[in-house]
């Protein structure tokens, strides 16, 4: 069995050398170089051949964003973790990075006896094993697949990104489904499962909606970058709003937003408490706390700032389909915020009238209450194995009979125009 090589970048000599030490915990991979800046960084990659690059961003001579703007013209594509400050500043700079090819994110140790060492520590060995394993996959190094069924870590939550640099410009011409794209491949019927996996009941299929007032995504590890491709391809005219819990630590979601904000048709943001749910707008859970949504005229449901549905003059993006709500309860499969708690609130407040997505990730999260929706007759649909970067989340799904069809990012966009217009297309 192969080893994941992995190159660590830091100007700080203490930094590289307890990030050494949090990788070789796990006999699996093995630091084979480090630098102290982004120049020693691309002239070791030649000679090192990493399968993975622990990137930090600050630095002297060449810093991060600099390095992969190199990496980007020089045709690197070895997949870049980011270390990333806490702060808000640090948040903006790291998803810049993200927009510029780095593959996924962790918050930096503030110490070498900080009590959060061995969190980081789990958190950048669980990143390594899903870009660097499966890097090392394609250039045909002998690699486990990373385990689907735990419950992942919190930082587990991303996709490696494509080589060429991704465009930060919010597109201004209006876009059809598939104008601009191959065909959708054909549906693709799922076999239900002759036993679910354990802890999930097997479930019947309920009616399909014959109309769609809802989407609601759960997604983790390979996320944003898996987000930023979607929705920089989903269609201008989409009738309805997406809610997406994104495995994300506090204090990120809110510049996340902003950066899918400038590459999507719709309106992207962080999802605030009690505000309405309307269509064109797609709402990101804030870090570390649960969201849920409940439909028009429900308790709770009664947006302060929209229009209602009854209201004739309610048109277009102003008319309210239902109300956000956030809550710092518990969390759900070691998650907050938790894709079990929105599908389930879906379920309970929609019923039938929502399309549930579940996408890339490690572990369970989403999978049980994607079956509620499902067994009340909702739309469910995941992301094909092929495409995603941790193929466990989906796979849950999968394996429990819970959804209709599995979907490659690629065409994701457009599947999801396609099930909203005519939801009765999955029968």
């Amino acid at each position: 069995m192969d080893t994941i090589s992995v190159l660590v970048v830091d100007d700080s000599a203490l930094m590289r050398n307890l990030i050494t030490r949090m990788i070789e915990q796990s006999p699996d991979m093995k630091v084979v170089g480090k630098a102290m800046n982004g120049d020693f960084a691309l002239q070791k990659i030649p000679i090192l051949k990493p399968d993975i690059i622990i990137l930090d961003l600050e630095m002297p001579k060449m810093n991060g964003l600099e390095f992969l703007e190199a990496r980007r013209k020089q045709g690197i594509d070895v997949p870049v973790i980011i270390l990333s400050s806490i702060a808000r500043k640090g948040a903006k700079v790291t998803m810049d990075a993200l927009a510029m090819g780095a593959a996924d994110f962790v918050t930096k140790p503030s110490g070498s006896i900080s009590t959060d060492i061995h969190v980081v520590a789990d958190q950048v060995q669980a990143l390594i094993r899903a870009y660097g394993g499966k890097y090392a996959r394609s250039i045909g190094k002998t690699i486990p697949d990373p385990p689907v069924g735990n419950a992942e870590t919190q930082a587990g939550y991303r996709e490696a990104p494509p080589a060429e640099h991704i465009s930060t410009e919010k597109p201004a011409p209006p876009r059809t489904p598939a104008a601009d794209s191959p065909a959708a491949p054909p549906p693709r019927q799922l076999n239900r499962a002759v036993e679910a996996p354990r802890g999930l009941e097997p479930l019947q299929p309920g009616t399909l909606p014959k109309q769609i007032d809802l989407i609601v995504i759960g997604i983790s590890t390979g996320g944003p970058n898996a987000l930023r491709k979607m929705f920089a391809a989903i269609s201008r005219d989409l009738p309805v709003p997406i809610v997406v819990v994104q495995h994300m630590p506090a204090g990120f979601t809110y510049e996340f937003a902003k950066s899918l904000d400038r590459i999507c048709p719709l309106v992207v943001k962080e999802a605030e408490d009690g505000e309405d749910l309307k269509p064109g707008h797609i709402y990101i859970a804030p870090g570390d706390t649960h969201v849920q949504v409940h439909a028009p005229g429900s308790p709770g449901g009664s947006g302060a700032s929209g229009a209602s549905d009854d209201d004739p003059g309610a048109t277009g993006s102003s008319r309210s389909m239902g109300t956000i709500r956030l809550n710092r309860e518990a969390p759900e499969n070691g998650h907050r915020p938790s894709a079990d708690v929105l599908f389930r609130s879906a379920a309970k407040q929609f019923g039938n009238r929502c399309l549930a997505v579940i996408m890339t990730g490690m572990g369970r999260d989403g999978a049980r209450e994607i079956g509620t929706l499902y067994a009340n007759g909702a739309a469910t649909i995941g992301q094909d194995p092929g495409s995603c970067v941790v193929y466990g989340m989906p796979k849950v799904a999968y394996d429990a009979g819970y959804l209709y069809q599995q979907v490659p990012l690629s065409h994701m966009a457009d599947t999801i125009a396609a099930i909203t217009a005519d939801p009765q297309s999955l029968a």
